[in-house]
């Protein structure tokens, strides 16, 4: 299934933009959350076809949020790619099996 509409979960408004604009290029709807709360808000509003999010942020954590969207009936189908400065083995081990579909170190 081809990636038409993209929620992006990120705490920092400069990473909002810049992929915001990234996948706006290539003819991606795009909405954005700059947390939980914001992104169960958003994903109320229309199901994206992926989700791009960040790991480190306050309260609820991308490792937090990607499991309870996989718990969720409704959303556990939209694939989760997390984006993050944590470059661990560990860490994407951790990510996969809270229900990420892929990991993505930030340089």
């Amino acid at each position: 299934m081809p990636v038409r509409s993209v929620l992006i979960v990120d705490d920092s408004k400069t990473e909002l933009m810049f992929l915001t604009d990234l996948l706006q290029k290539n003819q991606m709807t795009v909405r954005t959350a700059e947390g939980a709360d914001e992104a169960f808000k958003r994903l109320s509003e229309g199901k994206p076809d992926l989700i791009l999010m960040d790991v480190v942020m306050p309260g609820q954590n991308g490792y937090q949020l990607t499991r309870s969207i996989n718990r969720s009936p409704e959303y556990k189908d939209i694939p989760i790619i997390l984006c993050t400065s944590k470059s661990l083995e560990t860490d994407r081990v951790w990510g996969m099996r809270q229900g990420a579909r892929d990991y993505i170190t930030k340089p």
